[in-house]
């Protein structure tokens, strides 16, 4: 089937609309429904074992008036699997951390007996925007969370062109062709405010705008930079796995708009299920006329390939992804020349990245000013971020501009695990710093976060209490961008090495305090003199566990000790006599015997043979070996 006409499109999306009713922004469903979590982080907590279990259940109390619909990530990571039963006339119901088993009773007592199970109910805190209604749609404030880009993820099918047409899917790809001008679409894009989601935050319809106005009439290239590589971060693979149709529209409106006919996606290798559903999204796309050519009848030609990569970190600053992407090493080039001068093959060339295409298709849809009233002043829209670290509700969160990180922590994340006391966040991932409690009510935006030596990075967010070190994490974000460098300049070849050699002696407790001078003065010269951003913004952890917990640092060179006993040098293993019962466990565990004490007395640990391997520490249930 091709679709020729825009007409055409909205009649296929009023047949789709009957197969997933309202399902979208949460309405009661015309038919009985369950949907399943099968992103990666459903799949590696169980959910094919779930979704087998629901199969036969249904197989064998003869249900087959039941649709499954394997969706993406729901977002809430913390309750994988999850399971949503949609009934008609009712409202959606959402279980996580479902098993076979429970699943089973899921069938059973919910399915068939209209009954919500006592336990495992999750309530949704988030809003979807309405994109028949978004012109007026207002976020009730009711809901922490805004989902623009994330507006498909957890509730369409991501194998089914159908679902997403259904939600309006490729209705800004022919609005784009057949009512707007490349400039009125550039204009558009510009008007949002939207700024690019892969870290630097340069705005997008300016990039668009340069790239078009570069040499006119030469082949030109539009890039996806879904090399998604920061520690911690999984926004970008959960909107290819949830939603790859809004990335394929986006490009293809992005194409229309700087005047190139190719899109490249630039994925890493090491997502498979996101470039297994890519593909198929491809290939339905050309096979409904949506990609490939003549488009909407407009004349207008756009495929699009898919190119991989090794999973190098570099490799998401734009220069080193078209060397990668042309077959050559993955490292930086000096610029300028910029990609949208020269940048693929030699021909201009625009690179943006997931989260930046997943808001481009409500934008034309609704306007830039729709867009642009979300958010602060300067940063509009939303953020997703991927929360994650020491915080009860670990997942996918996208808030509006502006939300503050206790928002974020407290009230989307639900605070910090086992009653511990929050310490600090990582922003930006590798590349970013760390934020502590007196700054948890800065507006998150661009701004206020570099205004504060941080960074919004691509959109990883971990959390830190108070049992990190905050000189380890220093040390283990260098170790990352240390052996993530290319080595194509010294500063970050050479330099990272060394602020990653003093850590270590650090950590080790064999610094001098001449040692912080040397850290503090080499990681300047490296964010001033190395040639990319991963060079440039490799010392941030450094500089920012420095700036804000300077006494960590002291206290392991002067005192050889480290608080929170995760410098495993430092450690000094001991028994607290209150608590020891003399079960003999630790001792029997010490792979050294250097614990020594009779049944039902008191043990005592010999400093002088312990290799402080843990063996001990983990092994005791009365908590009477202690450390540091």
């Amino acid at each position: 089937m091709r679709i020729n006409t825009l007409e055409q499109l909205k009649e296929q999306r009023i047949q789709a609309e009957k197969t997933i009713q309202n399902r979208i922004f949460g309405q009661p469903s015309a038919r009985p429904e369950v949907l399943i979590g099968m992103a990666t982080c459903g799949i590696a907590a169980g959910a094919g074992e779930v979704k087998e279990a629901i199969e036969e259940e249904l197989e064998r109390l003869k249900l087959t008036d039941i649709k499954i619909v394997p969706v993406g990530c729901i977002g809430y990571c913390h309750s994988e699997p999850l399971v949503q039963v949609n009934l008609p006339g009712q409202p959606p119901v959402l279980y996580g951390n479902v098993d076979a088993a429970k699943a089973r009773e899921i069938v059973k007592g919910h399915l068939v007996g209209q009954q919500l199970l006592a336990d495992g109910i999750t309530e949704p805190n988030f809003e979807r925007v309405n994109l028949e209604e978004a012109k007026a749609f207002e976020p009730t404030g009711q809901r922490k969370q805004l989902r623009i880009a994330l507006r498909n993820c957890g509730v369409i099918d991501p194998t089914s062109i159908d679902e997403y047409i259904a939600g309006h899917g490729y209705e800004a790809l022919g609005k784009a062709l057949t009512q707007m001008t490349p400039e009125t679409v550039i204009d558009t894009v510009k008007r949002s405010g939207l700024r690019g989601r892969g870290g630097g935050g340069f705005p997008t319809g300016l990039k668009w705008e340069f790239t078009r106005k570069s040499r006119p009439g030469v082949q030109k290239y539009i890039f996806c930079n879904a090399d998604e590589g920061d520690p911690g971060a999984f926004m970008d693979r959960s909107v290819l796995e949830g939603d790859p149709h809004s990335v394929l529209e986006a490009m293809a409106i992005g194409g229309y708009a700087i005047g190139a006919s190719t899109g490249v996606i630039y994925i890493r290798a090491e997502y498979p299920l996101a470039i297994k559903r890519l593909k198929t999204a491809i290939a339905q796309a050309k096979e409904y006329g949506l990609l490939g050519g003549n488009l909407f009848g407009t004349g207008f030609n756009f495929d699009i390939e898919l190119r991989y990569g090794a999973g190098a970190f570099v490799c998401g600053e734009e220069t080193s992804l078209i060397n990668s992407a042309e077959g050559k090493r993955g490292e930086p080039s000096n610029k300028p020349p910029f990609p949208s001068e020269s940048g693929f093959w030699g021909q201009p060339t625009c690179v943006n990245n997931v989260e930046t295409y997943a808001n481009v298709a409500p934008i034309i849809l609704n306007g830039g000013d729709w867009f642009a009233a979300i958010g602060t002043e300067r940063s509009k829209g939303t953020k997703v971020f991927a929360l994650a670290g020491k915080v009860n509700n670990v997942g996918l969160v996208e808030v509006p501009m502006g939300t503050t990180l206790r928002e974020i922590i407290y009230e989307i994340g639900g605070g910090i695990k086992d009653g511990h006391r929050f310490k600090a966040v990582q922003t930006g991932g590798p590349s970013g710093g760390v934020i502590t409690e007196d700054y948890l009510d800065t507006p998150i935006d661009y701004e206020s976060l570099k205004a504060i030596d941080s960074i919004m990075g691509s959109g990883g967010m971990i959390v830190m209490d108070e049992t990190d070190c905050m000189v380890n994490i220093a040390k283990y974000y260098l170790e990352f961008t240390q052996d993530e460098s290319c080595g194509k300049c010294t500063p970050c070849r050479v330099g990272t090495k060394r602020l990653h050699e003093i850590l270590e002696r650090i950590t080790e407790g064999k610094a001098e305090m001449a040692d912080i001078d040397k850290l503090t003065k080499l990681a300047r010269t490296i964010k001033d003199a190395a040639l990319c951003g991963l060079g440039q913004t490799a010392p941030n952890p450094v500089l920012s566990t420095l700036k804000f917990f300077e006494n960590e640092y002291l206290q392991h060179i002067q005192e050889h000790y480290c608080a929170t006993g995760s410098c495993k040098a430092l450690v000094k293993y001991s028994i607290d006599k209150e608590r020891c019962i003399g079960c003999t466990a630790c001792a029997k565990a010490c792979p050294v015997k250097c614990i020594s004490g009779e049944v039902k007395k008191v043990h005592a640990i010999d400093q002088t043979k312990c290799i402080q391997c843990g063996a001990c520490f983990t092994t005791c249930k009365f908590g009477a070996v202690i450390k540091p």
